[in-house]
């Protein structure tokens, strides 16, 4: 039995490894391109099994195909979307020629899947072709953003679900620490009072407009260039075809595709990729801002701050028993660094695309599709490992509040700046607390004290008006 059968190509022949449902075209690539050693995402190789499919539909409609071969067609076309074929798309996630390695790849597997159905021997394209069959009234130029978009789409709606998640999540603490009133920070120095509960709540609403950033970006990927082969003017493709096959995608996919008004626009200008990469340079830039913040909450904890305490989650030292560290804050911050440094290289790729195609596209892709994943799996581990283990430090917070200047303030207007002012030296050189000393003054009562500092008080919207003398406060 061979080991090989022999494929050619304009630059000549080539042995393929008999059993490969891949052919000539991808064994050169393999030779080629070895830069990132990874195969391209499979969201992208799942979402040209959809766009082929829609090709498909479409040129049959047009005339083109016997029913067997059709159906041999869909149904490797489908098992592509259905990630059975992830094992035979082999080609470097950075390739050279727009992408063209990864489309070939696609078309050499679905024609060979296609004709093992049909009972034919791997390589038979005298009954079905790469070229002529599977890449018919198509380029790369336009399957490949295509398959890109609607990945990027699908990704997206992952990544919402688990903003949104993520953002219950911190509004679930919103609710179980409303009544922990703690000291709110400026430039790392005592502020003024707050409670943990708002301090978790604003952390949930700059995930909502994340959440609500992301829903946008469906409306910046849903134009698609399908339909407008090697530079948007359609040629090769039937105007039938044109019109119709992005009908069948939007079908296939459930989602709201539409085919571009100025295909050749949308075939050289990545500005859409770049906004939406934005968007999730913008998340990334959220999650690693509030993952900063829980680790310095909870550092210490005895010798740090220590307001709240994160779910254990691995022995943090090989040398110092007992340590325990941040380690999922820690991971997701990596995670938003990356996903800056992913945008900045796709920033650059869509910038040096040049005339009428964008030689970077495959960069681009793998950027955009990796920053969705990685944002995903980072919200996920952040929202399940770590936000929603987060428990209160209450005695901590006590004792900050009863030392700290920022209570302080809680006084002012009632008692005056230079009044509150010297209250604090007063304590400070005492020994006292802030209200043990307002107290030994005679300043206000006790109740009035805590009624200051309560967690209703710390979150009112501005200062109530001065109570009158009968409220509590002495003269």
């Amino acid at each position: 039995m061979t080991t090989t059968r022999t494929e050619s190509d304009l630059l000549g022949s080539l042995p393929v490894p008999a059993t490969a449902l891949y052919g000539i075209y991808t064994q050169r690539a393999l030779a080629n391109f070895d830069i990132a050693r990874r195969p391209v995402a499979t969201r992208l190789i799942h979402a040209f099994g959809q766009v082929k499919h829609a090709c498909a539909l479409t040129n049959h409609e047009l005339g083109r195909w016997e029913k067997p071969a059709f159906d041999a067609i869909v149904q490797s076309c489908a098992e592509m979307t259905e990630g059975l074929l992830d094992e035979h798309i082999l080609v470097d996630a950075w390739q050279g020629g727009a992408g063209t390695s990864t489309n070939m790849n696609v078309n050499e597997v679905l024609t060979n899947r296609a004709l093992q159905i049909l009972g034919q021997p791997l390589g038979a394209y005298h009954t079905l072709h790469p070229l002529d069959d599977l890449n018919c009234h198509q380029s790369t130029n336009d399957t490949y953003p295509t398959a890109l978009k609607v990945a990027a789409l699908f990704g997206l709606q992952d990544l919402e679900r688990e903003v949104v998640l993520l953002q219950e999540a911190f509004q679930g603490k919103e609710q179980a620490f409303a009544h922990v009133v703690k000291v709110g920070r400026t430039q790392l120095q005592d502020a003024v009072l707050m409670t943990l509960g708002a301090e978790m709540g604003a952390y949930a609403e700059a995930f909502n407009r994340d959440r609500w950033r992301i829903y946008q970006c469906t409306e910046r990927l849903r134009v698609v260039n399908l339909g407008g082969t090697a530079i948007g003017t359609g040629l090769g493709a039937p105007r039938q075809y044109i019109f119709r096959v992005v009908e069948h995608l939007r079908a296939l996919t459930g989602l709201g595709l539409a085919r571009a008004e100025n295909m050749i626009d949308n075939t050289q200008n990545l500005d859409a990729l770049v906004e939406v990469s934005g968007i999730l340079r913008v998340l990334a830039a959220t999650l690693l801002k509030i993952s900063n913040d829980l680790r310095l909450l909870a550092s210490g904890p005895a010798a740090g701050i220590g307001e709240i305490i994160l779910p254990p989650r691995q022995a943090g030292s090989s040398l110092m028993p007992g340590k325990v560290n941040p380690v999922i804050p820690e991971s997701v911050g990596q995670a938003a660094l990356m996903v800056m440094a992913h945008d900045q290289a796709l920033v650059q790729a869509c910038a040096l695309g040049n005339l009428e195609l964008n030689q970077y596209l495959p960069l681009v892709a793998d950027c955009l599709l990796s920053n969705i994943e990685v944002l995903t799996r980072a919200c996920h581990n952040f929202r399940r490992l770590c936000v929603e283990g987060i428990t209160a430090h209450e005695a901590h917070c006590r004792a900050y509040v009863g030392t700290t200047t920022a209570t302080a303030t809680a006084l002012v207007s009632v008692l005056g700046y230079q009044r509150v002012e010297a209250l604090v030296h007063q304590a400070t050189a005492a020994g006292r607390s802030l209200r043990e000393e307002a107290l030994a003054q005679g300043l206000l009562t006790a109740a009035a004290f805590d009624e200051a500092t309560s967690p209703a008080a710390t979150v009112r919207l501005g200062s109530p008006p001065a109570p009158t003398p009968t409220a509590g406060w002495l003269p």
